[in-house]
């Protein structure tokens, strides 16, 4: 049985428990009216490098940007940063390929994304502070992050990070959807003001509205201990309503 539990986090070391559906939402007519995608702001055909991005690892391994895919096999954590800083209304989409294929890393786990991020101890400038690419060296962003097909493919989560050490505020935690090994994941996160949504495929697997939002920072692809192919980077302007 799918199982869900909600906390939010609106202050650092402030909870909110919130009543919430059994699984993941989906669009239904009661929804209210999306924005339209509008003009293309920023993207990455990955076919020229990775003078784009920014590589924080953990451990080493491989993050290359050519043919038009970006390949991460990597043995422990990294989190590869879209240098261009975001502002909202936007809406990133992206295709993610787990590959498990009998290599070292083939572990089909943790499609996960930062967005917009700002590190509390730098907060003009993202890339003043180092960091080394474990997990707990992001505790001091405030940024949401959405753990698909986590723990070894066991979770999916949605987080609101504070800017404080050891807090990692709990949103959304599911036991499905996950990742299915070796097919193409098409995702979407739509920052809008108080709304938040991350989809995978069609479908909405958080939908969020926060009314203390992070409406600007910086985004980031984050694994570890796994392999995949990323393609078709795009971020579009958000404009009037469908």
């Amino acid at each position: 049985m799918t199982t869900r539990r909600a906390f939010g986090a609106l202050t650092a070391g402030a909870a909110l428990a919130a009543l919430v559906p059994a699984g993941p939402a989906s669009a239904t007519p009661s929804r209210p009216p999306s924005r339209r995608r509008g003009r293309l702001i920023a993207a990455d055909d990955f076919r020229h490098g990775l003078g784009r991005w920014a590589v924080e690892l953990e451990r080493g391994g491989t993050v290359t940007a050519s043919r038009g895919v970006l390949e991460v096999d990597v043995p422990a954590g990294v989190t590869i940063w879209f240098k261009r800083r975001l502002e909202g209304p936007y809406v990133i989409e992206y295709t993610a390929t787990p590959v498990a294929a009998g290599g070292v890393n083939d572990r089909v786990s943790d499609l996960n994304n930062f967005w917009n991020a700002v590190d509390v101890r730098s907060p003009d400038d993202l890339f003043a502070t180092p960091r080394g690419g474990a997990l707990a060296e992001y505790d001091h962003l405030k940024t949401y992050y959405a753990g698909y097909g986590a723990n070894t493919n066991t979770t999916t989560r949605l987080r609101r990070y504070v800017g404080e050490a050891g807090v990692r505020p709990l949103l959304y935690d599911y036991t499905e959807p996950l990742l299915v090994a070796n097919e193409p994941h098409h995702v979407r996160i739509v920052s809008d003001g108080s709304t938040v949504r991350w989809w995978n495929n069609g479908r909405l697997v958080f939908d969020h509205q926060d009314p203390e939002p992070y409406t600007s920072g910086h985004f980031a692809f984050r694994t570890t201990w796994s392999h995949f192919r990323i393609e078709d980077f795009r971020v579009w302007r958000l404009s009037g309503r469908n």
